[in-house]
């Protein structure tokens, strides 16, 4: 049995982490020995408790947080170095910059075979100054060099690593964000009982936005595009589930816009699915995402959807057959896709039909079947037989 360890910076709820324990889970389900390193610290209770739920063995690396830190981050890495020595990986797969750089770093150290990362999107616009830019930049060509694979959302995640020169086009592989479709499908509740849970009319155009409740989502745009079509788009509300550092200014900004009354924060839920189905248009208005996993979910029941041209927003969408791409931070054009929907019933049920069929690209059954591909093939090429049992070294928590 190949032993495997995925590296991570923590468990929140949202996309990042959904996605590497949904990898973790495949990979045993696989036949991988598989563990997960992660900073327990500045990670949130349910989102562990779930991954041991789902059969997750855990390991903590105490010191490992999202801010640089340089004494605590030299503690991590010779923490993961240690435990990869004594544990022998024969693959080490990490997520996002941080844990990524020092995954990464431990792994070359301490001579794993096979090491992939896997950035989730990335920090190159959006987030901080050109001199804070920079130096990440730097620090992903670096570590570049560091990895045999590096595994992209989708195909435009790929072309704008390349272009900041960070790997060659080779290094890379295509595996989305798997969501779990069907599944989503099946425990969806029916519109009208979805409906009533928020307690909006059947003719009420619900306008939903799920995420956490920072800059970078791009929810100011969505409040300022509100009151733009409000007087058009009478029954039209906002719908927010999530929360986070922005959630005061965007009411403070709905009260300036009179909009406050339509405009609602139900507050971060583990059952975004229920609150979906209740949609009439999913909004993802971001500045800097890598997929979009809320997007698939929405599509995936029938819901069309109108995302910012950031990141892989626009892979996931297509050319406007499952809802609309605007222009990031463009008021009027986000406005303007709205107020086309809105007003056409017809047009939102196409759109959303089409979704559907699309989602199944982003699927976890896809994501699954491209993930082990890609691992069966790194194993052979490496010449690590498949029934080779892993050093068993003390374990390092």
């Amino acid at each position: 049995m190949i032993s495997v360890l995925h590296v991570i910076t923590r468990l929140t709820l949202g996309g990042l982490a959904e996605n590497t324990i949904a990898q973790v889970v495949s990979l045993n389900r696989a036949g991988y020995d598989c563990r997960l390193a992660v900073g327990l610290a500045e990670s949130e209770a349910g989102c562990v408790a779930d991954a041991r739920r789902r059969g997750c063995a855990i390991v903590d690396v105490p010191a490992l947080g999202r801010e640089l830190a340089p004494f605590r981050d030299i503690a991590v890495l010779l923490h993961l170095w240690r435990f990869m020595r004594a544990r022998r990986p024969a693959i080490v797969h990490t997520h996002s910059s941080k844990a990524g750089f020092l995954g990464r770093l431990a792994a070359r150290l301490a001579g794993v075979p096979i090491v992939i990362h896997q950035p989730h999107g990335h920090v190159f616009y959006g987030y901080f100054g050109a001199v804070r830019t920079g130096l990440y930049v730097r620090l992903e060509r670096l570590a570049a060099r560091w990895c045999d694979r590096m595994i992209a959302l989708t195909d435009h995640g790929i072309e704008e690593h390349v272009r900041r020169r960070i790997g060659r086009r080779a290094q890379y592989e295509t595996v989305p964000s798997g969501v779990p479709t069907a599944e989503i499908r099946a425990r969806a509740p029916g519109r009208v009982q979805a409906r009533a849970r928020l307690d909006v009319g059947p003719d009420d155009l619900v306008i939903m936005g799920v995420g956490r409740l920072v800059a970078i989502k791009g929810f100011d745009v969505l409040v300022d595009a509100l009151a733009r079509v409000r007087a058009e788009l009478p029954a039209a509300q906002i719908v927010l589930v999530g929360d986070g550092p922005q959630r005061h200014q965007l009411a403070a900004r709905a009260r300036e816009l009179a909009v406050v009354d339509r405009v609602r924060f139900v507050g971060p839920s583990h059952d975004v699915p229920g609150y979906l189905a209740a949609a009439d248009v999913l909004v993802a208005p971001s500045r800097n995402e890598g997929m979009g996993r809320v997007l698939v979910e929405a599509m995936a029941l029938g819901v069309p959807v109108i995302g910012a041209a950031a990141g892989g927003i626009p892979s996931v969408i297509g050319n406007d057959e499952c809802g609309r791409v605007v222009p990031v931070d463009d008021v009027d054009a986000l406005a303007g896709a709205l107020a086309e929907l809105g007003r056409d019933a017809t047009l939102r049920a196409k759109l959303g039909e089409a979704g559907i069929a699309r989602a199944e690209q982003f699927s976890l059954a896809e994501a699954e079947r491209r993930l082990l591909d890609l691992y069966a093939r790194l194993v052979r090429d490496k010449g690590l037989a498949r029934a080779e049992e892993p050093a068993r070294g003390r374990e390092l928590a």
